[in-house]
């Protein structure tokens, strides 16, 4: 433990400085990560061991977790073209080219060729996802078909482990192997399915009504950490679990809060997933048998490359196709997981396992860089390309509004309003009447069902929580309007307002002098409204429209 403790430290520092460093020449944090682990193993002397290794894993399981609240079962049916059909397509074919090298190349037994070709056609989820999120493409036509393609080799991970597990049988029927995983397939599906729907939606309520963030946090993370390990139990991956519990949390109102108060921890397990990624790298080994490691890495990646660009070309166009394809190029994490499996069970030797491990690696280590120059790259294609690539089908568009939280709302020159109690209601009484859009940000369950009811634009989340305000498109906002009674809220709301550094016009009501100074270096596109001053105003302006009202009468009479 001492020495887990001792990694941390060490691991934590070193990531600060390396991204401190990176983020200077725009090069990726996760490539900050690796060089972390690359340094503390070399400099240090210390390696990624087992429970090091089982805490990362659980990057990968948030990030799964946060992937499945994107979607629903209504959503994952809707993009059944890109999961089903494009994903099986580049893993069968990717699969079986790959298995051939395998097998040519290293001689190795067809058993194992065949399970070494189809882990290296998995691509990576963390890199990938993590990437396209940040950058805002996965919105993007190329970005939902590697997400697609990502989402059913995740799927396509459960087969692969029981074919290990069919070739490593020693004794025993296979046919018997297969039933029991299906069996425990099908309660594992079923049991969460009745879990989410008929008990976790009702607790989620009764913890929201404590008002507590402690016990909403606490009640996300034993859901999380729950499900990975029920699926676990059943002898699936823990990633599994984590993906179809946040499909089925997907349905609830609370999806929004719950994604941006779980991203610090999947940010931060992700972080050390990379890590131990870079722990892992064994450069004597890659010097020793460069020959071998450098043909075999450039031979994966452009048949890849190749297999999905030239399925996709048929069906949409070029340009999508080959930035897809440019996307999907790297082998995965999951793939260093079966690599070490295979050499647990004492199926491939330490010097394969190192060769595999490397070009596993290194693909990773190139992925952030061809992602965030993909654009630059495709940019020569034909301009009809180009024009092809914007087109989205209305079915399309309107699956990526649910899937990227827009709700089929037009989130540009729109208000925000932060609360929904009386003078937020009011607030929103009057937009709707002058025609205005808008969307308001409310933290308390009760007032969001009771907007829902009166047909207003409400939805349950923190807008202390800037990830919370990014949701709603405050960048394209024509104001955001802070509608709290509670001063601290109040200032915490305008904080995160400022932080984003959007310059956005900002309405904040205040009652005090002492209050108004919270405000007072918050720069010119902050708006103060005193509520007294407010008042008199509007009663004035009413007093106005009566006299106006009783002058006129008197003219007519």
């Amino acid at each position: 433990m001492d020495n887990l403790v001792y990694i941390f430290i060490i691991a934590a520092g070193c990531a600060i400085l390396f991204n401190l460093i990176f983020r200077k020449y725009e090069i990726p944090t996760i490539i900050g990560y690796i060089a972390t682990g690359v340094f503390i193993s070399q400099l240090f002397g210390l390696k990624s061991n087992h429970d090091l290794s089982f805490v990362a894993e659980f990057g990968i399981v948030f990030l799964m977790f946060t992937i499945g609240l994107e979607f629903s079962i209504k959503h994952l049916m809707s993009m059944k073209k890109y999961v089903f059909l494009y994903g099986s397509i580049q893993m069968i074919v990717t699969g079986f080219i790959l298995s051939l090298l395998a097998f040519y190349m290293f001689g190795l037994d067809i058993k194992i060729a065949i399970i070494i070709g189809f882990a290296m056609a998995l691509s990576s989820t963390a890199i990938v996802l993590k990437i396209l999120n940040d950058t805002g493409h996965i919105s993007k036509k190329y970005g939902r078909k590697a997400l697609g393609i990502l989402l059913f080799q995740d799927i396509a991970v459960i087969p692969l482990l029981l074919m290990m597990d069919i070739f490593d049988i020693k004794d025993g029927s296979v046919s018997s192997l297969i039933l029991t995983s299906i069996i425990s397939a099908v309660i594992l599906i079923v049991l969460l399915y009745f879990i989410g729907k008929y008990i976790l939606s009702r607790v989620l309520n009764a913890v929201i009504q404590t008002n507590s963030k402690e016990i909403f946090i606490t009640t996300i993370l034993f859901t999380v950490i729950g499900a990975s390990f029920l699926a676990h139990y059943f002898g699936f991956s823990y990633s599994l679990g984590a993906f179809i519990a946040g499909m089925l949390i997907a349905e609830t109102p609370y999806k929004h809060q719950i994604e941006t108060d779980l991203i610090p921890f999947r940010d931060l397990l992700l972080g050390l997933f990379f890590i131990t990624v870079g722990m892992q790298i064994n450069f004597a080994v890659i010097f020793t048998n460069l020959l071998i490691i450098i043909p075999m890495l450039i031979c994966v990646l452009f048949i890849k490359i190749m297999v999905v660009y030239l399925f996709l070309m048929v069906l949409t166009s070029k340009k999508t196709a080959l930035k897809t394809a440019l996307s999907l190029a790297q082998v995965g994490e999951f793939a260093l997981a079966i690599f070490t499996l295979l050499s647990v069970k004492n199926m491939i030797d330490d010097r394969m396992l190192q060769i595999l491990t490397a070009v596993v690696i290194i693909s990773m280590v190139l992925t952030p860089f061809i992602l965030k120059n993909v654009v630059k790259i495709t940019d020569k294609m034909e301009e009809q390309d180009i024009l092809d690539d914007e087109i989205i089908s209305s079915q399309e568009q309107d699956i990526m509004d649910e899937l990227t939280s827009k709700n089929s709302m037009e989130l540009k020159d729109h208000f925000v309003v932060c609360g929904y109690g009386r003078l937020g209601r009011e607030i929103i009484k009057q937009l709707k009447a002058k025609g205005c859009s808008y969307i308001a940000l409310e933290s308390d369950l009760n007032l969001v069902e009771r907007g829902k009811n009166n047909g207003d634009n409400v939805y349950y989340g923190d807008a202390t929580q800037k990830n919370t305000l990014e949701k709603v498109c405050i960048k394209d906002c024509v104001a955001a309007i802070i509608a709290v009674s509670n001063e601290q809220k109040s200032e915490l709301i305008a904080n995160s307002i400022k932080d984003l550094g959007y310059d956005v016009n900002t309405i904040i009501r205040f009652a005090d002098t002492i209050e108004k100074g919270l405000y007072r270096d918050f720069g010119d596109h902050f708006h103060l409204v005193k509520e007294r001053e407010a008042v008199a105003n509007a009663i004035i302006r009413k007093a106005l429209e009566c006299v106006k009202d009783k002058f006129s009468r008197s003219v007519d009479g």
